[in-house]
């Protein structure tokens, strides 16, 4: 715990929205003064689209503290740009992100880990070998689910009999059919005591149906410093756990609903 160990499985009507794994390092300024050109020529054939954003950021100065007004705040803080490089396949479904503080990848179609994992291996290589960071300040490994009832064939299924309700609370209660809105946002320790879930669950619309979905965004991260050939057991170790808390967080009868597969290395 937590969360408790379940069967591996795959689900052929899969939640998934987004899968999202971040790198954080020191600061590297060569990534927002040079053009990666070197990193891109070694994923192009992958990622052939490019473009770049400008991120801007205000910072309040060192020091400042307290409850400020906001005429003060702006006074006192400075703005901040930080290039972003993304590269994308054509078909805009798996995504890169360089900035001088992390790299990513992203998916909108996320089948299994091993799958994500053999994408991310040669990437973060890539990126040791070009730009030699001394450590990883955090890793991050982000899933986003999104349960549509309509698209699993419940429309008329009440979110009490798909979600548990140690994890849905209020929505399980007598009231729950009467709330128009809610969010939830919990930070819970994994095992080893070191690494966090921070779990973000709420009601969204579907954009096309207007039909009211739940949403888990759950970022699991390890919040230390790391060595860089260090990573990707503790990777394993975060995706074990995301994994588990599906399972724990769905009823039987929404886990049968996404028809489950056994899953077969």
């Amino acid at each position: 715990m937590p969360f408790p160990e379940k069967q591996r499985v795959i689900y052929k009507k899969n939640p998934l929205n987004k899968v999202i794994c971040q790198f954080r390092f020191p600061p590297i300024l060569r990534i927002d003064s040079e053009i990666p050109s070197s990193f891109q020529d070694s994923i192009r054939s992958d990622f052939p689209l490019y473009q770049e954003k400008i991120e801007v950021q205000n910072q309040v100065a060192l020091g400042s503290k307290g409850n400020l007004p906001p005429e003060i705040i702006s006074h006192l803080s400075k703005t901040v740009s930080t290039k972003n490089h993304e590269f994308s396949t054509v078909d805009g479904v798996w995504k890169i992100n360089l900035t001088r503080t992390f790299l990513s990848l992203s998916t909108s179609s996320y089948y299994c880990w091993e799958d994500f994992k053999s994408r991310l291996i040669p990437l973060y290589e890539l990126f040791i070998k070009l730009y030699t960071p001394p450590f990883v300040t955090r890793i991050g490994l982000r899933y986003i689910d999104i349960f549509d009832r309509s698209k699993l064939g419940l429309s008329n299924t009440s979110w009490s009999e798909l979600l548990q309700p140690y994890f849905l609370g209020l929505l399980s209660s007598e009231v729950g059919n009467k709330i128009q809105n809610s969010e939830n946002i919990n930070e819970i320790l994994l095992s080893d005591d070191i690494s966090v879930l921070r779990m973000v669950n709420s009601f969204v619309q579907n954009a096309q149906s207007q039909e009211q979905c739940y949403m888990v965004d759950s970022d699991f991260y390890f919040p230390r410093r790391i060595p860089t050939n260090e990573i990707f057991p503790k990777l394993d170790y975060l995706h074990q756990r995301a994994t588990r808390l599906i399972q724990w967080i769905i009823t039987s009868k929404l886990h049968e609903a996404m028809e489950p597969e056994d899953y077969e290395q």
